[in-house]
């Protein structure tokens, strides 16, 4: 009987998980699921509803009439719905990484998320990237990498991204927001970031995008595949 592969990517805001990610899914045929996303969907459900990012009583409250759905567009970009709203170009606006980052932090948040992550690990091969797939999501991956680099560099290549992206920002605003990530993702109580036991501890501070993918490619080849 075939036995799905989970390969457990964590990190850093801006370590370049998702992009390499991506790239490995492409490459392998796998299902990249963008824990991330989700996360930031909900941030935008928090915003739309007029919630402050750290209210968590009513980020509580407004969790059951949350419906998050993804699909793949003709570019194998993954698109968010949020209660049937594409709000894929939202998620990324630099305030909705703060209201991700404190919603990411709430329980009821990441109780209600886990159920999903999961059952698509059952349900295919999957590189999933995030804070804590390791650690929490998927504890018995095949492979479990943590991704980092310095944080002038994560900032260096987040700012890049959203001027790409036609987003106003300043590379220290950016760089100001990866910090607060920083210390709000490793100081929470619930799932905080670390790499998790028998991860494969990876830092691309100095790398080109193609020197980390071709060093993920090459570990997942040698863990999973001789």
């Amino acid at each position: 009987m075939h036995r799905n592969f989970s390969i457990a990517i964590d990190g850093p805001s801006g370590a370049g998980k998702s992009t390499i990610a991506k790239l490995c899914a492409e490459k392998l045929g796998f299902l990249y699921v963008d824990t991330g996303a989700i996360y930031r969907t909900v941030g935008v459900a928090a915003k739309k509803a007029g919630l402050d990012s750290k209210d968590e009583p009513g980020m509580t409250t407004l969790l059951p009439g949350i419906v998050i759905t993804m699909c793949h567009d003709e570019n194998g970009l993954q698109r968010m719905i949020l209660n049937g709203e594409d709000v894929t170009e939202d998620i990324r606006l630099p305030e909705i990484s703060i209201y991700a980052s404190d919603v990411s932090a709430m329980p009821a948040v990441r109780s209600f998320l886990l159920e999903m992550q999961r059952r698509l690990a059952e349900t295919n091969n999957v590189i999933m990237d995030g804070r804590d797939i390791g650690t929490v999501v998927l504890p018995n991956a095949d492979l479990k990498i943590f991704l980092t680099a310095a944080p002038e560099e994560r900032a260096q290549r987040r700012y890049d991204e959203l001027l790409l992206r036609g987003v106003s920002t300043t590379y220290e605003e950016v760089l100001r927001d990866i910090q607060y990530r920083d210390m709000n993702d490793s100081m929470r109580s619930t799932s905080p970031l670390r790499p998790a036991e028998g991860a494969e501890i990876l830092d691309t501070t100095g790398n080109t995008l193609e020197q980390s993918f071709d060093l993920v490619c090459s570990l997942i080849e040698e863990k999973l595949f001789q």
